[in-house]
């Protein structure tokens, strides 16, 4: 009877990679056909005015369109991965807990989004000034490759989109009992401390910017604390602990 459990379990895990796989291919194919568009509107952008984009080998256009496409597919690959995950638990749960966990999977993709939408409408335009600022002030002249340009965005827009997952990290742990208000409370300090790092890294050195960075990260961090300490007070007050 075990062997049937692994087979069937095995089986059904194979079948959801499958539809998680022709989703992918799905948008990856979608994202083939507007990652032009997407590159254009990015190019376009106030973030980008005055920044020409230099190719340096005959593979760096190739290259950032198919990282585009990429990005695009597994944008919209991650809720239906998520959908999946909640699909295969399901039968392990009680109606209740698949309602709450299933309400995860839109809320984590709307604050990575929210994330994405700050990070590269506030936080990257202010590093851009910063970085163009300070080649003009030692006399260098700005001459961009195309590839730098978006590794460069990459390494300071998806950090930030990861950090606003944080709600949801929270709470998911606090609802298996990994978190409490306490160790919260204890936590905070340690927190903070590694919030203004994590601020520091993506921002320039100077204090607006920093500032206009970390805080967000700390309002973020209280809003997680917040409904993580509602969550535990419920799950106190539900009918199987009391």
């Amino acid at each position: 009877m075990e062997q049937e459990d692994w087979i069937f379990h095995l089986t059904e895990v194979r079948k959801r990679l499958l539809l998680v796989f022709g989703w992918f291919v799905a948008t990856l194919c979608i994202g083939l056909y507007v990652s032009p568009s997407i590159l254009r509107f990015i190019k376009s952008q106030p973030g980008a005015a005055g920044i020409e984009w230099n190719v340096f080998s005959f593979t760096d256009g190739l290259l950032i369109y198919m990282k585009c496409a990429l990005l695009f597919a597994l944008l919209f690959t991650l809720p239906i991965l998520l959908y999946q995950l909640w699909a295969f638990v399901r039968p392990g749960l009680t109606d209740k807990e698949a309602k709450g966990a299933l309400s995860y999977v839109p809320a984590s993709f709307m604050l990575f989004l929210i994330g994405l939408a700050f990070s590269y409408l506030v936080v990257f335009p202010m590093m851009l000034r910063f970085m163009k600022n300070m080649n003009s002030t030692i006399g260098a002249v700005e001459t961009y490759g195309i590839d730098k340009y978006f590794s460069f965005l990459f390494d300071v827009v998806l950090p930030m989109s990861a950090a606003f997952e944080l709600p949801v990290v929270m709470l998911f742990l606090t609802r298996i009992g990994l978190l409490t208000p306490e160790r919260l409370k204890t936590g905070r300090k340690y927190a903070y401390v590694g919030l203004a790092i994590l601020g520091s890294c993506i921002s320039p050195p100077d204090m607006l910017s920093h500032l206009s960075v970390t805080i967000p990260l700390f309002m973020l961090f209280e809003i997680s604390v917040f409904v993580s300490g509602r969550q535990w007070r419920m799950t106190q007050e539900s009918p199987a602990n009391g």
